[in-house]
C-alpha cells in the first residue's frame, strides 16, 4: 500500500431536506480491497454514485490519482480508470453475452456503441479483444453468443463484472455483488474478488454479507445515517461498539 488512489474529502449529498451522505472522508490505496458497509439507507450506494459520477456532490471533493474529478460525468470518470457494477443488475437481456460486455469495452474507448461497431475493423478488433479477455477472466467465453437472458442469475453477476473489467479499470467498484447468491456461490465470488486484488486491481465493494466482507477486505468503512462511524481493519470493526449498535448486532 502506497499513495492513495482515491481520496474522498467531506463528500456530502442532499436530496431536498434529506442528507444521504454527510461529510464523509476516506481513501483507497492502490492495490487495496476496501469494504463499505452499513444498514439500509446508510448512504452506501449514494457514496458510490458520487465517486463514479452518477450523482453530483452537494459539497466536498473526490480525487483520483491526485486529480480532482468532482463534477465529471460518469463516462469521463470511467475513461480515467474507475469502473463499477450496480446493486440492481443492468444487463441487457435481449443482447448476447458478448455484446453486453462490448458495451463496457466501447465506453472505454469513448464512443457510442453503434459507432464503435460500425467504426472499422481495427476499432472492432480492439473492442473484441477487450470483450473476450473479460469474458475469459470471469469464465463466460463459452456463453459469449448466448442471450444474456438465458444466463443463470449468478452468471449474470459475473457478466456485469466482465463488462466493468472490459474497461480496463484500475479501480473496480462493486455494489452488492453477492446479493441473491447462495452460500457456495458467495464463497466462489469471494475467492474471485480476492484474485482480482491479487492481480493488482484495486477493489471497493458494498456488501451486506458480513462473512464475505470480513474474510476478504483489508479495511472496512462503516456508514450509518449518511455518516462515517468507523474506518478500520475488519477485526477492529467487529469490536467497535458504535458499529455493533448501528449495524452488526450483538451476535457479531
Amino acid at each position: 500500500m502506497t499513495a492513495a488512489l482515491l481520496e474522498i474529502e467531506e463528500a456530502t449529498r442532499r436530496f431536498g431536506g434529506l442528507v444521504a451522505v454527510n461529510e464523509v472522508s476516506t481513501h483507497v490505496a492502490e492495490g487495496e480491497l476496501v469494504g463499505l458497509i452499513g444498514p439500509n439507507g446508510a448512504g452506501k450506494t449514494t457514496l458510490f454514485n458520487l465517486i463514479s459520477g452518477f450523482t453530483p456532490l452537494t459539497s466536498g471533493r473526490v480525487r483520483y490519482r491526485g486529480r480532482d474529478i468532482t463534477g465529471l460525468k460518469s463516462h469521463q470518470i470511467g475513461r480515467l480508470g474507475i469502473a463499477r457494477t450496480f446493486q440492481n443488475l443492468r444487463v441487457f437481456p435481449n443482447m448476447s453475452v458478448f455484446d453486453n460486455v462490448s458495451v463496457g469495452a466501447t465506453g472505454a474507448v469513448g464512443l457510442p456503441f453503434f459507432r464503435a461497431v460500425a467504426g472499422g475493423r481495427r476499432r472492432s478488433d480492439a473492442i473484441s479483444r477487450r470483450s473476450l479477455a473479460a469474458l475469459e477472466r470471469v469464465g463466460l467465453v463459452a456463453q459469449a453468443d448466448d442471450l444474456a437472458a438465458n444466463l443463470a442469475y449468478g452468471k449474470r453477476k459475473y457478466l456485469e463484472i466482465a463488462r466493468a473489467l472490459a474497461m480496463h479499470p484500475d479501480l473496480l467498484i462493486l455494489d452488492e455483488p453477492a446479493a441473491g447468491l447462495n452460500e457456495s456461490e458467495t464463497a466462489e465470488l469471494a475467492a474471485f474478488i480476492r484474485s482480482l486484488r491479487d492481480e493488482g486491481l484495486t477493489v471497493m465493494l458494498v456488501e451486506h454479507d458480513m462473512a464475505l466482507v470480513m474474510s476478504i477486505c483489508e479495511r472496512v468503512v462503516v456508514l450509518a445515517s449518511g455518516q462515517k462511524i468507523a474506518d478500520a481493519p475488519p477485526d477492529a470493526v467487529r469490536r467497535d461498539p458504535a458499529v455493533l449498535e448501528a449495524y452488526l448486532g450483538v451476535d457479531e
